[in-house]
Parts: structure tokens; sequence; C-alpha cells
């Protein structure tokens, strides 16, 4: 059993990106971090990741998810599809799992495009603001919905 965690556009880039707003760890520093930490508070779950800069594969990897008896919840990150795409928005809010949506930067703080959150509003939940420990928030609130 696991939990998996999508990344959407330019979360690739973590470490190399505006780290002012994102930090400097890369996204795979920050995955290990996560694994280390998971596993010292025996959540009794693996972890697995995701990531991809278009759309519809993204829309993919969560239908995919969805229908991975294996899989027991998702942590999402969309990047800017979180304020713009309606589709993935569409897809979080079909899944029979819960989702939470995660933001690294305060969104509400920044410019009035990114304050708009398609994506959370169609999950069980958000977390916004933490740095990579918006990860972690969003897998303990994962946890607790499972």
């Amino acid at each position: 059993m696991y939990f998996a965690i999508v990344n959407g556009p330019n979360l690739n880039w973590l470490g190399k990106r505006d780290p002012q707003q994102y930090g400097g760890e890369t996204w795979q520093e920050i995955f290990e971090y996560l694994q280390e930490k998971f596993k010292h508070h025996q959540l009794g779950v693996e972890l697995k990741e995701h990531q991809n800069n278009i759309e519809g594969q993204l829309i993919n990897i969560l239908q995919g998810l969805e229908n991975d008896s294996n899989c027991l919840g998702v942590v999402i990150n969309g990047g800017g599809y979180s304020h713009t795409s309606v589709a993935l928005a569409d897809c979080v809010e079909a899944m029979n799992k819960p989702v939470v949506s995660i933001h690294m930067s305060n969104t509400h703080s920044r410019e009035e495009e990114r304050q708009r959150d398609l994506l959370g509003a169609a999950a069980n939940g958000t977390i916004i603001g933490f740095g990579k420990e918006s990860y972690w928030w969003g897998l303990q609130a994962l946890h607790s919905l499972v």
C-alpha cells in the first residue's frame, strides 16, 4: 500500500527555479527527506512519486492511481495548473480516493492569478505556505483520511 505524490509543471526544477520562493533543495532531495521522515513516523505505507509538465499526462497519472487498489490516496502539487486547469480539477473531484492539494508557497500572498485554486477546491483539503513541509503536512492529512 502506498500514498502517491503527484507534481505538476516545473516542480522538476525545484532548487533551480526561484529558490527564494521554493527553497534551494531539488525535488529528489525533498522526496528523500519525506521518505526518511515517513519511515521514522511509521505511518505504515510507502511513498511513490510522479511528475509531469503536461496537463493531460497528469490526468492520466491520476486516473491510473484511481484504478490502482494499492494506492490509498494522493498528495498533489499541481503547480501552475492548480490555478488554471478545470480538467485537472474535474479529475480530482471525480476520484474516490482522498486527495490533498499542496502549495509550497503561500499563494494567498502572491499574484492575484495564484490566489484562485481550482485543485484545492476539488480536493479534500489544501495545505499551503510551508515550503517542503507542505508535503509532509499533506501526507499527514492524507493519512488521517484513510
